[in-house]
């Protein structure tokens, strides 16, 4: 028996391969079945909750939402990767992707996805473990002091990690850096 188009759409929602979540206003509508694999939380437990609960911080919360508002009133889809926090806890860094139904107000309702990538891939394979972490920070559009503050150490502790991995991947200063590291 052939399925309705209602329910062909709530089946691709619902067995997409990425984490996929409706928002409104920044508030989880709906979530599909992969949300609990990549985040932890039930479907059921993230519906009705702000998009902050899978954030590690108010810095990520403010700072993503702000730059992905601003992206998604002039383009399509918005992609970046940033940390993003599961049920336990642990901090996990994550592709995501969104788009939005009104560029003139992106956050009234957005479709997200999201994905996790794997720290060792691409460039990172070079890195400390620390410079990872700030890495991951600066290809987010963070500033050294609020990288310092959001992983608790000085903003010259940022620019030692900052400075190591200029030499290390063989760039000349953060922008090539962090095109470097996105590639």
């Amino acid at each position: 028996m052939p399925l309705s188009v209602r329910d062909r759409d709530s089946c691709a929602f619902q067995h997409a391969p990425d984490a996929t979540l409706l928002l409104g206003d920044r508030v989880i509508l709906r979530a599909n079945h992969r949300v609990e694999t990549v985040f932890g939380w039930s479907a059921a437990e993230l519906e009705g909750q702000s998009i902050r609960l899978l954030y590690p911080g108010q810095a990520d919360y403010d700072l993503i939402g702000a730059r992905a508002e601003k992206a998604l009133q002039e383009h399509e889809v918005y992609r970046d990767q940033r940390f993003m926090r599961r049920k336990d806890g642990q901090v996990v860094w994550m592709e995501g992707s969104g788009a939005t139904i009104d560029r003139s107000d992106p956050h009234r309702l957005a479709v997200w996805t999201y994905r996790p990538v794997r720290m060792e891939e691409g460039q990172f394979g070079k890195l400390t473990a620390a410079e990872r972490r700030v890495a991951h920070y600066m290809v987010n559009g963070f500033t050294s002091k609020e990288i310092a503050l959001t992983i608790g150490c000085s903003p010259r502790t940022v620019e030692v990690h900052r400075a190591n991995m200029i030499r290390k991947l063989q760039v000349r200063n953060s922008f090539e850096l962090v095109r470097k590291l996105l590639a």
